[in-house]
């Protein structure tokens, strides 16, 4: 039978009704105007999209009976100050007024295992010692604790766990993540969430936050933030930079990560007075550099890492310099790692102590193009007759028979075996060639410098 035109007409308006209670009016909107940019000088590139609110009998059965958390943000005055009664409510949230949510550390929001648990989409907002828990475990839809997407807002003392992303900021600016801790679901690795996105979103402070047993902290086409006094454990990437420019990476500190922090295509990024420990994965490294320029790697602890410090292809702008100084780069693998002969790296009054291997170089690059002054190294081999701190005669690292390793990497699970041992003392003894000099520092440090430990 043919439905009539009235019958059609009436169902189009029940499932508008249905599925706009779930949107927000702005979802509809345009694109914002051309004059925000990234930062990077292209336009800012909206691909914003309302968040899909799983019904509540599609949640875990755990929620059911629970108060609904939204009913509360729904009837509260924007611009008023929300302090529920302790307990646990049932998500999901869309917040979309500025409003102040003050949970003392007494209120959870628990999304039942779907979805996002709370979507921020307001500016000049604060949420204030909450704990959500239970989002879903999608990849394509962002499953999260904490979406937000607003500027000048202020997100503080919250507990984020068994979500897959912990908070998730895209394109929103100048707000201040402080004082969170964030943990992912008790996934395989790759298959966590990151803890802390931020994906075209500018000059946001990031600090004293803890992420722990997550993916990553992603830093995408975001500049001119601030990450300070952080902490991470047991995760992949400590910090992820790509494409991401002026930012600051200060007083952090991360442990037991596949990798600290790596640079990918940024410029001007510096990181200063941050302790990278056991970067140990199979790439593992405390800092690295890819196609990066412009940057400062100062008083940096880097130890247990396989790698200390690793460029690529960086610096990668023309007249640009890494600056690294005074970082204490101690019992790695290898100290830094150069895989290609760019020049620009300027390495000045660093400790270079317990590494296996102080310097390496990839199988065509060359560390002599860089500048090495002041340092300090284990395996100098000179003296300081006049006592002025600075070793009588340069130091100079040749390679010998451990330039085997470095021209074969496979080669490297033999470095210090007996046989490549014997074979670098017999060569160093009586070599039949002259050997390659990797680095020449014309006034070493004789005594090294204090360092901090981890």
């Amino acid at each position: 039978m043919r439905r009539s035109a009235k019958s059609l007409l009436l169902a189009a308006i029940a499932v508008s009704i249905l599925t706009g209670a779930a949107r927000d009016p702005r979802d509809e909107e345009g694109p914002p105007p051309a004059a925000q940019t990234s930062g990077m000088g292209a336009p800012r590139v909206d691909v914003d999209r309302p968040v899909d609110f799983v019904p509540l009998r599609e949640r875990d059965r755990r929620i059911w009976s629970l108060a609904s958390f939204q009913a509360l943000v729904d009837a509260a005055p924007a611009g008023s100050v929300l302090a529920p009664p302790a307990g646990t409510y049932a998500g999901p949230v869309l917040l979309t007024k500025p409003l102040t949510i003050d949970g003392r550390g007494r209120v959870t929001i628990d999304g039942g295992d779907k979805g996002t648990v709370f979507v921020l989409k307001a500016d000049r907002v604060v949420l204030r010692g909450l704990h959500l828990q239970g989002s879903g475990a999608a990849h394509d839809s962002d499953d999260a604790c904490l979406n937000v997407r607003g500027n000048h807002n202020v997100i503080e003392s919250l507990v984020l766990d068994n979500c897959l992303f912990g908070i998730d900021l895209k394109q929103s600016n100048d707000n201040v993540i402080r004082g969170n801790h964030v943990r992912s679901k008790p996934f395989e690795l790759g298959m966590r969430g990151d803890g802390i996105r931020l994906w075209y979103s500018m000059r946001n402070n990031v600090v004293a936050n803890e992420v722990t047993d997550s993916r990553d902290i992603v830093v995408w086409y975001s500049s001119d933030n601030t990450f300070r006094a952080n902490i991470g454990r047991r995760n992949r990437y400590s910090m992820h930079f790509m494409f991401a420019h002026r930012n600051e990476v200060v007083d952090n500190r991360f442990y037991d990560s596949a990798v600290g922090v790596y640079l990918m295509y940024t410029e001007g990024t510096n990181l200063r007075r941050n302790v990278i420990s056991h970067a140990t994965g199979s790439a593992g490294m405390g800092i690295g550099f890819k196609e990066a320029s412009d940057s400062i790697v100062e008083d940096n602890e880097l130890v247990y890492c396989a790698i200390g410090i690793g460029s690529d292809l960086s610096p990668f702008q023309p007249d640009t310099t890494i600056q690294v100084r005074r970082n204490h780069v101690a019992y790695n693998g290898i100290g830094m790692l150069l895989t290609t002969a760019l020049g620009g790296t300027v390495v000045t009054g660093n400790t270079f102590e317990g590494n296996l291997t102080n310097v390496a170089v990839g199988a065509r690059s060359a560390a002599n193009v860089n500048v090495w002054h002041g340092n300090y190294w284990d395996d100098y081999e000179g003296f300081d007759r006049n006592h002025d701190g600075i070793g009588d005669r340069p130091y100079d690292l040749y390679a010998y028979a451990d330039r085997i390793w470095m021209e074969f990497p496979p080669a490297r699970f033999f470095a210090t075996s007996p046989a490549l041992e014997l074979l670098d003392f017999l060569e160093r003894l009586a070599p039949f060639t002259s050997p390659d000099r990797l680095v020449r520092d014309d006034a070493p440090r004789f005594h090294r410098a204090v360092a901090r430990h981890p």
